[in-house]
């Protein structure tokens, strides 16, 4: 297995591991997410993966075809006045194939990312987790990710 830069070529591919996400999260909140559908178009993959603040990094098997991803953004803090400066990756989108769980391949695209976040020059990577996908929730604490803050929701 291979980590890189996504490339245009990993596009359909890529969609289809979106999908896989986007059911988990349909089965979890039905009110929120619309099954049969992805987070983003051909179109939308193309200028992601040409945008250096956005990278998107590919497992990729013996055929180079990619097994999991994991989409990143690059963000400058502070948000306020009252904090330090510094920068940050956040973790936007990290899927397995669900075919290849299991492998280790996950932990791979975390130290992967972990490293990229090093080299240039983060201070910390972050992500957000859905309420209800224990898996996911599992599967970071044990790469070592704890409690920042938590986002709280009131459904009218």
């Amino acid at each position: 297995m291979i980590i890189r830069r996504a490339e245009n070529k990993d596009i359909p591919r890529v969609l289809e591991l979106l999908s896989q996400v986007l059911e988990i999260h349909a089965a979890i909140r039905p009110d929120i997410f619309v099954s049969g559908t992805t987070k983003y178009t051909m179109e939308d993959l193309q200028e992601i993966f040409a945008d250096d603040q956005r990278p998107v990094y590919v497992a990729v098997d013996e055929n180079d075809s990619p097994i999991g991803y994991a989409f990143c953004q690059i963000k400058k803090q502070p948000f306020t006045t009252t904090m330090i400066p510094f920068t940050s990756m956040f973790i936007d989108d990290l899927c397995v194939d669900e075919n290849a769980r299991g492998q280790k391949i996950g932990k791979s695209l975390f130290e992967f990312v972990s490293g990229e976040a090093r080299r240039l020059g983060c201070y910390e990577l972050t992500l957000n987790v859905w309420e209800g996908n224990d898996s996911a929730e599992k599967f970071y604490r044990a790469m070592g990710f704890k409690n920042k803050e938590t986002q709280m929701e009131y459904i009218l």
